[in-house]
């Protein structure tokens, strides 16, 4: 009587398919090209641009206080529009129980220099110790003449 010998070890594939791991990581990439958008804080803004900016990394944190002025003159608290006379009780209501009484202004670089004053004075007026105003450094082109000295001849 001979003893059946069953040989499942060739029957074995050892090649890696690597095409599940694909569908997960393009799966991963949909997902990160659609929620980056969404992690911007506030209302995207034109901002001035500057050839030294004051760094106010403060402003990138989840609980900073900002307000945008847009070039038509529309004011946002945070994501929410806002009338300027209603901002100073908005920021009051804010303000309660932090210690850090800051302020940021984001306002386009062609907004009517008007409007960003009465934004300004209504975030003064609701009692705020620190006042920002974001801006953006410039980008410096590579064949720029030097600039002229101050006093001239």
């Amino acid at each position: 009587m001979a003893i059946a010998k069953r040989n499942e070890g060739a029957n074995v594939n050892s090649d890696i398919n690597v095409t599940p791991m694909v569908d997960v990581m393009l799966v991963l990439l949909i997902i990160f090209m659609v929620i980056t958008p969404m992690l911007q804080k506030g209302i995207s803004v034109d901002m001035a641009k500057v050839n030294n900016p004051t760094p106010m990394q403060d402003a990138d944190k989840e609980d900073a206080l900002l307000v945008s002025v847009m070039r038509d003159g529309t004011v946002y608290f945070g994501s929410d529009k806002v009338v300027v006379d209603s901002l100073t009780g908005k920021v009051k209501d804010r303000l309660t129980n932090r210690t850090n009484k800051m302020v940021y202004v984001k306002a386009d670089a062609r907004a009517h220099f008007g409007n960003v004053v009465q934004v300004v004075d209504a975030v003064r007026s609701a009692g705020v110790d620190d006042l920002g105003l974001l801006t953006e450094q410039r980008k410096s082109t590579p064949n720029a003449p030097p600039a002229a000295p101050a006093g001239g001849q």
